[in-house]
């Protein structure tokens, strides 16, 4: 029996086991490969077997007997299995669509798992799943197929947690950079991949946009064996922006708007994990939050129009000025600029 095969049956003998099994019995079970050699032999052969289910995930311990149950090798269940999750037919409906709005567009890491939980989705759910209409849009900058290959090498990455070697073009200069990258996770924000890591050229934890790599290499030796471990607690939250004030390019500040009119009524929402409160004077709702990127709020702040005012800190109520200054002279006609 080659090895493959026994794994899976060792998977499904503990699978189906009731009781701990002993030693003596999983040598009865395989006698192929644990009794055609000596005692030593065959217990280092298990041994390493064990060390594989293990490492896949298979969470098989060896516990003591006792009074009750006899010493032997069982298969911790709640850690194996997932617990099962309870949609409703309309909950399912809208994962069916997100997901399926994320296979067809043509760069979505993992694609193979994804098309395999919709196919379960949709046998679960029968015919009440209708097919979207709908496609998740990436960016017309992105090269698809390029794109594509390297979200899936990343994906890969970050699960086995190998590190990748990557040419890298920066916003912020023209020439390609060689990076050591040990990958954390990938976050999708407004159509475009980031990749979150420890960068070795840097010495810290850096942010590379997918559709600036040019070329890619995961590291393939010793496949099985992690090189690195993702710190406790990391969120890619803390390094990816959501919204355009939330890019890290000075130290953080607070900012102070009001909103009034219709505005008022939409803070939380345009502001999510802001502090939203009555205003105290010229009515409507004050919103307060930590910004990292003031000219990203500000432009936020123009496109909601005169019902969004920005409050403070005073570099922000200028820089709101003098961007509307600006905009006016941009527009205002030749004989006025002229004059």
């Amino acid at each position: 029996m080659d090895r493959t095969e026994r794994l899976l049956d060792l998977v499904a003998l503990f699978l189906d086991a009731r009781e701990p099994i002993s030693w003596a019995e999983l040598r009865e079970h395989f006698p192929e490969d644990y009794r055609g050699i000596s005692d030593d032999a065959a217990e280092r052969k298990f041994e390493r077997d064990k060390a594989e289910l293990l490492e896949l995930g298979f969470p098989l311990t060896y516990i003591q007997g006792d009074d009750e149950r006899r010493d032997g090798y069982v298969v911790n269940r709640d850690a194996y299995y997932l617990p099962e999750v309870d949609l409703t037919k309309e909950e399912l409906a809208v994962l069916y669509a997100a997901g399926s709005a994320a296979l067809t567009s043509g760069a979505f890491p993992g694609r193979d798992d994804l098309s395999h939980a919709l196919r379960k989705i949709g046998f679960f759910a029968g015919d009440a799943l209708p097919t979207p209409g709908v496609r998740m849009e990436l960016g017309a900058e992105q090269d698809g197929p390029r794109l594509a290959a390297h979200l899936e090498q990343l994906w890969g990455a970050c699960a086995t947690r190998k590190w990748v070697q990557m040419s890298y073009r920066s916003p912020k200069r023209p020439d390609l950079t060689e990076r050591r990258v040990d990958p954390y996770g990938l976050a999708l924000r407004r159509g475009i991949w980031t990749l979150v890591g420890y960068c070795h050229l840097r010495q810290g934890v850096r942010t590379f946009h997918v559709h600036r790599i040019h070329a890619l290499k995961p590291n393939t030796a010793r496949p099985r064996t992690p090189d690195f471990d993702v710190p406790a607690g990391f969120s890619s939250d803390d390094y990816v922006a959501s919204y355009p004030w939330q890019h890290r390019f000075h130290p953080r500040l607070e900012a102070r708007l009001r909103l009034t009119g219709e505005l008022a009524g939409r803070a939380a929402t345009l502001f999510p994990g802001a502090q939203v409160t009555p205003a105290a004077e010229g009515g409507g709702m004050l919103v307060t939050l930590g910004v990292t990127f003031l000219d990203g709020l500000l432009r936020f702040c123009m496109q909601l129009g005169p019902e969004c005012h920005v409050e403070g800190p005073e570099e922000g109520r200028q820089g709101m000025k003098d961007m509307a200054t600006r905009i006016l002279q941009k527009h205002a006609p030749r004989s006025e600029v002229a004059a």
